[in-house]
């Protein structure tokens, strides 16, 4: 027998660090609620191995009359899920929304990351400008400043509405 502490990590996904994912059930509880809380909104994706629902906070970026998803802590569960389903139900404004997932290509998640997303960013109010950039600076600096390296670590789907 083995112990499988010290057995190597074969497959290691990325993680949203811990003052991230601490609050995720005070803010699931919020948006269940209908507490507006900027562009957060309830996702809910079928698992890729259980199939069961998973539903967590995620915030959905408006640009242009299109909806984009970030996984701004690299290939997250949420995104590999979302890959695997290519669909999700989003809670927004107190009603659900079924939505079809489409990955960028790298191409395009360069061009969100270079145009698109500072262009969103700017539209938030001062505060929400700044504690954004104290979050991406801590945990992916590269969103703001590195579009190549951006589009090559960080996930980017767009949302469209089924029936668009």
């Amino acid at each position: 027998m083995t112990d499988s502490r010290l057995a190597p990590r074969t497959t290691r996904g990325d993680r949203a660090p811990w003052f991230v994912r601490a609050p995720n059930a005070l803010v699931r509880g919020l948006l269940a609620k209908g507490v507006p809380m900027g562009p957060n909104v309830q996702m809910t994706i079928r698992g890729r191995t259980s199939g069961l629902p998973r539903t967590f906070p995620v915030a959905v970026s408006e640009i242009e009359g299109h909806r984009y998803v970030i996984g701004a802590y690299g290939d997250v569960n949420w995104t590999r899920n979302l890959r695997a389903a290519g669909e999700a139900t989003i809670l927004r404004g107190g009603r659900d929304v079924h939505v079809t997932a489409h990955e960028l290509d790298p191409g395009d998640a360069r061009a969100f990351f270079a145009v698109s997303l500072p262009r969103y960013i700017a539209h938030f109010p001062r505060i929400g400008r700044a504690l954004g950039r104290i979050l991406f600076g801590a945990v992916a600096p590269e969103i703001l400043n590195d579009p190549d390296k951006a589009a090559a670590r960080r996930p980017v789907f767009e949302l469209v509405e089924r029936g668009e």
